[in-house]
């Protein structure tokens, strides 16, 4: 995949700090960042002698020093507060640490240097409640999608496109978007796939274009790809805490600081911050560590083409026409307009309704008695909601 606009020593960094998670498969990655095998072992060789600095065709002073005075130790911590304004003790702390920095004082030590130099506000202190965490237990295991907006640009405004990884906290992508349309969050998660793989699940609100009345067609071409799509509860932004917490990190950290021009200026900006999220920035649900230390791309690349797939033995193979619709049993059932000429697969359950299947995904249920019902995606051998029958007229 071609490099994107971001700092080459920044996307080299990010290949070293992926390359160093505990099973990562270099031959694979080397592939997802477009480079040769030489190439990469090259990478990691500057970086294990020379850190970062070693990237880049330049040299760079040294990060460290030993001795350090206190005034020294001080200037560094209210250093650091100014690069990263929402930074707390803790984040600096071990950021200076990770940098090599020696004699570092105590996390409650740099609070109050912080608070001697009047760079936490009282609203701040407040505001630094802790939370509550769940995560799933493998990177890539289910990854959280949803829009940050609208953000406003001298010119317009534009729609941040978030994914990240639930388990890890890395942000997987950032994308500056003029608009929420199917083909524009297809082509950011295209990109995103080719280097980084496919996740297992994505979890997103119910909202366009993911999510709706139905079905929709982002839906059914990441079922091609074998990425299942869930949604949070309707009116419940927590389902999607972690994705919602990033929201507010980007905002305190960029959004509020930034001048955006225009959408592909806000990218320029969101890039080298994404960078510093996931490369720098600690994070206290991965033990202040920063989320690519946690994170190793998918296993499972990018196909060439979405999945064709055809009924299992025993289904009755029916092809959606009309619209969305289907005829079984004497009858016409509604699936979706984005069903519309795809093949599904009907089969008759223990309880005498019919199962309607995709491929391995079972996308709902027909049955009579339950006419109206919605439709949801639903783990084969669980109960599915029921698909509606459609109206002679419609």
């Amino acid at each position: 995949m071609p490099w994107e606009a971001r700092s080459i020593v920044s996307q080299r960094e990010e290949f070293v700090v992926l390359a160093g998670v505990p099973g990562a498969n270099l031959s694979r990655l080397c592939g997802r960042f477009g480079i040769s095998r030489p190439t990469g072992y090259t990478w990691l060789g500057r970086h294990r002698e020379g850190g970062r600095g070693a990237l880049v065709d330049r040299s760079r002073r040294p990060r460290t020093s030993p001795g350090r005075s206190s005034e020294e130790v001080e200037r560094l911590v209210v250093a650091m507060r100014e690069k990263h304004p929402v930074w707390g003790g803790r984040k600096i702390k071990a950021r200076l640490e990770q940098l090599g920095h020696a004699g570092i004082p105590a996390a409650s030590t740099v609070t109050a240097i912080l608070h001697r130099h009047g760079l936490i506000s009282p609203e701040a202190s407040e505001a630094a409640t802790p939370w509550r965490r769940f995560e799933h237990e493998q990177p890539n295991d289910l990854w959280q999608m949803d829009f940050k907006g609208p953000i406003p640009t001298r010119r317009g405004v534009c729609h941040a496109l978030t994914v990240l990884d639930d388990h890890s906290r890395f942000a997987v992508g950032l994308r500056a978007c003029a608009n929420q349309r199917t083909p524009t969050v297809r082509s950011s998660l295209t990109r995103l796939f080719e280097v980084y793989g496919l996740p297992w699940r994505i979890l997103a609100d119910n909202g366009p274009p993911w999510g709706g009345n139905g079905w929709t067609a982002l839906e059914v071409w990441l079922l091609k790809l074998g990425v299942a799509v869930i949604h949070g509860r309707p009116r419940h932004p927590q389902t999607q805490g972690k994705d919602e917490r990033f929201h507010r990190t980007l905002k305190a950290e960029l959004l509020r600081r930034a001048d955006f021009k225009h959408v592909a200026h806000a990218q320029t900006l969101m890039d080298p911050w994404r960078d510093v999220y996931n490369l720098e920035r600690p994070h206290e649900a991965v033990g202040l560590r920063p989320p690519a230390t946690r994170y190793r791309p998918s296993e499972r690349p990018m196909p060439a083409r979405p999945a064709e797939y055809e009924p299992s033995a025993g289904q009755a193979a029916v092809t959606v026409k009309e619209g969305g619709r289907l005829r079984h049993a004497g009858r016409r059932w509604y699936l979706g307009e984005a069903w519309d000429q795809e093949t599904v697969g009907l089969a008759e359950n223990q309880d005498g309704l019919t199962d309607v299947y995709f491929g391995p995904y079972l996308i709902g249920r027909l049955d009579p008695r339950a006419a109206g019902a919605r439709v949801g995606l639903v783990p084969v051998g669980r109960c599915a909601p029921s698909l509606h029958e459609s109206h002679a007229g419609g």
